[in-house]
């Protein structure tokens, strides 16, 4: 009887800094599945070096690609949650630009029933990031962290100083929708970038989404990818 593949189907778009399409281009891509958190360990990490299509779009099997660390099949899908980082090198190298992370939503039954006691759908479910709508400028608040800021109009984020209820590791994840432009600024004892008081702003084309990922590793340090 023959097995069934350990593979997750996985697809992302993939732009330049200017946000234009990244097309035809041979690029590496490297995966990792992290545990319970969106800064939780990597249990799983590995390499993919695909073309992007004429829209700069890659398909990839996770489970597929050369691994860099860990077993893809001895992953336990029932200590989850589990989610998916991805870091990209446009010019195929292994210079990595964290281009941002999401949490898997559902697992597959083939993979998680080697673990789990029993289920009662085909699918074991996750939550999921929740998108918060962002219309008009505002400082952070709780509810951002681990969740989706989809700005759809000109606005500013401002990250405030010694906020605490983001940890170090925690993520916000960015997107900016449809010809908008989100301007993320700092308070006085914050540092982006390792630029004290440094801002981001992140240009939507119309008909398009930028998406950008607002990490948090020092009290008052950010880092931010994708503007």
């Amino acid at each position: 009887m023959g097995q069934t593949p350990e593979r997750i189907s996985y697809q992302a778009s993939i732009r330049n800094t200017d946000n234009s399409v990244v097309a035809d281009t041979e690029i590496a891509v490297k995966l990792a599945i992290l545990q319970n958190s969106f800064s939780g360990t990597a249990v799983y990490e590995e390499l993919h070096r695909p073309i992007t299509s004429s829209n700069g779009i890659v398909s990839l099997e996770i489970g597929g690609g050369s691994v860099l660390k860990g077993e893809f099949s001895e992953i336990d899908w029932s200590k989850g949650p589990y989610f998916v980082e991805t870091s990209v090198d446009l010019k195929g190298g292994s210079s990595y630009t964290l281009q941002g992370a999401s949490q898997l939503v559902s697992v597959p039954y083939a993979l998680h029933a080697k673990t789990a006691d029993r289920l009662s759908d085909e699918d074991t479910y996750v939550l999921k990031a929740k998108p918060i709508s962002f219309t008009t400028s505002r400082n952070t608040n709780p509810e951002d962290v681990g969740n989706i800021i989809a700005c759809t109009s000109d606005a500013t984020l401002t990250i405030i100083d010694n906020f605490a209820a983001m940890k170090i590791g925690d993520v916000i994840n960015l997107e900016v929708h449809n010809g908008a432009i989100l301007n993320v600024e700092t308070g006085n004892q914050v540092s982006l970038n390792y630029t004290e008081n440094g801002n981001a702003i992140f240009e939507s084309a119309v008909g398009n989404v930028r998406f950008g990922l607002l990490r948090k590793i020092d009290i008052n340090a950010y880092i931010i990818s994708g503007q």
